[in-house]
């Protein structure tokens, strides 16, 4: 596959305001002739594009730079046959039309020159400052650790390191990872996949919550093109085709101006094309596509008074389509970005969407963190150093915080990968209030568990419940945003989680720190009751109620040898009789008694535990754990109750999550007068309409 032929280039589209265009790197401009008297060509052009973001910038360090860096790759070329200097000039050329100061386009430069050639750290120190110094040896770290199945790991975690630091570091990487995926047809296919799918996986995540869109969607692009071949050739159809035809979305746009021109309301109103990726989704999402779905108006106004006086006129003058008004100023996203989206119905019936920004965040729609500047000085721009060396990024995000925290607790490469890429799947923040007035910022989803170890850490290990809002909740509660949480922990530390934590565990911390503590405390971790069969919080300072081994044989109906020995069941696999069941001995001398099937017992085994013979005593009373899934509907709770009634069971403790994608998980803990009547218990309980499964209760301590 060619360069060009992994460049989705849409088609030009009548009356659109074009967006940074990435693309446009012309041969000529890179490689022009030298003159004495001049910048040359080649960093002219860049220079041109940073004077149009910045007009007082002082290009002499520019010209300075590219001399060193042209000097430095002279002789070295590219796969593609090209001159090694056309790599960093486009880089540097990609960030120039984001933006970016003069600091981070001086470090562009030279961002290959300590790696590939004998240009040292010292040398970049003493001609252009420290801070150029140290953007070029972030890069450098990155680019030391080669691309390959094991190697990706160890490189994104430098990189999420360096990020924290300083984020132009990671502004430079994406712009240079877009420059070689624009490039990637000169390698092997397998290898052109390889790279995609890292891309894919981490770099677009990143770029979308740096809030780097023009990067982000012609990543997304690129990575069609090389992974899905045949739906990115028939979406390019798609979109040619649309092109040739009536547009709908102009005679929109030319209503939308003259309604706000009536209204007195200064404003810009084009039609934005969608880019390829987008086009797809929406296609998946709607099946076949109106002429209105190839793209968006967008409308940008001077103030943000202005937005929500175009949102006004727009539902007065036209039908809006309400359940598509989203306000992202009030709230603005965890990447920065701020709009009005809405979508009104035009003339001719089509459907169209909005978007309603000032100038200004449109370019930090579009450029993200880039848009900011250098972090370190007062005024945006070069210059300033962080004080005594010490560098925490002012403009770090509250996510990339976070991940800086988790990563260094991942115990491998590989557990670091994975919970990388799930974490920057999240795309939603929440912000909660602890009581002595501090903040926590969560994914959106988060429960009191993540709370717990956001706030304490490992600490956390001895929490006991929470109070939500001034009110007691079980740790598995989930919260929103501006809640209050207050976290009770228990005064003995060596008190640890239970492995039903990790069902509302959501952030990587806490189930790093859960999973690490539960596979250092295997013998412990199998005696901890789950979350969902708990009772009520524990009040500080008030003990739980505790019997004889002889009261605790009569209650679980198991029977050991030894007289008095304390004898529980296990909360990880719940055995009631007549299941085959053996018992290990835990702290205090208990017996923890498990199905045989249960995975704890191999994991006991490989430990060196000695299994306890167990039986069953006369007592044909048990208590079982039970999970019922189905799909949200109205009276499901009271049905499944009514059910458990209906087969003499009584509930012990029952816990409902909130419903995910329609879908709602009841975990019961029941007390039956007779065990023979568990299996008619199920059926009755899979029998209430809605329900689609029901199932005795499984905790794996070890799963991620």
């Amino acid at each position: 596959m060619s360069a060009e032929a992994t460049n989705p280039g849409a088609p030009a589209r009548r009356r659109s305001r074009p967006r940074i265009d990435l693309r446009r790197l012309g041969r000529v401009a890179l490689l022009g002739p030298v003159s004495r008297d001049r910048l040359p060509d080649a960093i002219g052009h860049v220079a041109e594009t940073h004077r149009a973001h910045h007009p007082d910038a002082d290009l002499s360090v520019l010209r300075r730079a590219y001399v060193l860096a042209e000097s430095s790759h002279r002789g070295q070329m590219r796969k593609s046959g090209e001159p090694y200097i056309t790599h960093p000039l486009a880089v540097t050329l990609i960030l120039a039309q984001l933006g970016a100061e003069t600091t981070t386009l001086t470090a562009s430069l030279l961002h290959d020159t300590v790696e590939d050639t004998e240009v040292t750290l010292d040398q970049v120190r003493e001609e252009f400052g420290e801070e150029v110094c140290y953007l070029v040896d972030g890069v450098t770290k990155l680019e030391k650790v080669d691309y390959g199945a094991a190697a990706e790991p160890e490189t994104f975690r430098k990189m999420l390191v360096a990020t924290g630091d300083d984020v132009r570091v990671m502004s430079i990487k994406l712009a240079d990872r877009l420059h070689n995926m624009r490039t990637l047809g000169v390698m092997r296919p397998e290898k052109q996949a390889r790279i995609a799918r890292v891309t894919r996986d981490v770099l677009i995540p990143l770029a979308e919550r740096l809030g780097v869109q023009a990067l982000k969607t012609e990543l997304e692009d690129l990575v069609f093109a090389i992974l899905h071949p045949e739906e990115y050739a028939h979406t390019r159809a798609l979109i040619s085709a649309a092109t040739t035809g009536d547009d709908p979305l102009t005679a929109t746009a030319d209503r939308v101006s003259a309604v706000l021109r009536e209204a007195g309301i200064p404003a810009e109103t084009v039609v934005r094309p969608r880019h390829f990726v987008s086009v797809h989704r929406v296609r998946m999402k709607r099946g076949e596509l109106r002429g209105s779905d190839f793209g968006r108006l967008l409308v940008l106004v001077g103030e943000d008074a202005d937005c929500y006086a175009v949102l006004g006129e727009l539902h007065t003058c036209f039908t809006p389509v309400i359940s598509e008004f989203k306000d992202f100023i009030a709230s603005p996203k965890f990447n920065l970005y701020q709009s009005l989206h809405t979508a009104v119905v035009g003339p001719r019936g089509e459907v169209a969407e909005v978007l309603i920004r000032t100038h200004r965040m449109h370019r930090v729609a579009e450029a993200g963190v880039i848009a900011l500047g250098n972090p370190y000085a007062a005024d945006g721009t070069a210059g300033a150093e962080p004080a005594d060396g010490e560098r925490a990024d002012p403009t770090r995000p509250g996510w990339l915080s976070r991940l800086l925290q988790w990563q260094q607790s991942a115990p491998d490469p590989d557990t670091f990968w994975t919970t990388l890429r799930a974490d920057l799947a999240e795309d939603r923040e929440i912000t909660v209030f602890r009581t002595d007035g501090g903040t926590l910022g969560l994914p959106a989803g988060a429960s009191c568990v993540d709370a717990a170890y956001a706030q304490y850490g490992d600490a956390a290990h001895a929490c006991i419940g929470a109070r939500v809002n001034g009110r007691l909740a079980t740790l598995g509660t989930v919260l929103g945003d501006g809640d209050t949480v207050q976290l009770l922990l228990a005064e003995d530390a060596a008190s640890g989680p239970s492995p039903a934590w990790l069902d509302h565990a959501r952030t990587p911390a806490a189930r790093i720190a859960i999973t690490g503590w539960l596979d250092a405390h295997p013998q412990d971790a199998e005696d901890t009751a789950p979350a969902g069969a708990r009772g009520p919080v524990p009040q500080p300072g008030r003990p739980a109620r505790t019997g004889t081994a002889r009261e605790s044989a009569r209650t679980v109906g198991a029977v050991v040898d030894g007289p008095d020995t304390p004898v529980r069941l296990a909360g990880c696999c719940t055995p009631v009789p007549p299941d085959d069941v053996t018992g290990f001995t835990v702290r205090g001398g208990a017996v923890t008694v498990h199905r045989l099937e249960c995975p704890a017992v191999g994991r006991m085994a490989a430990v060196g535990r000695v299994p306890v013979p167990v039986s069953w005593g006369d007592t044909p009373a048990c208590r079982v754990t039970l999970v019922a899934e189905s799909f949200g509907r109205p009276r499901l709770l009271a049905d499944l109750t009514e059910a458990i009634a209906g087969a003499d069971a009584a509930v012990v403790s029952a816990t409902v999550e909130p419903p995910s994608e329609q879908r709602v998980r009841h975990t019961y803990t029941l007390h039956l007068p007779d065990a023979a009547g568990l299996p008619a218990l199920i059926r009755a309980m899979r029998e209430v309409p809605g329900v689609y499964d029901v199932s005795r209760a499984q905790h794996p301590a070890t799963a991620l």
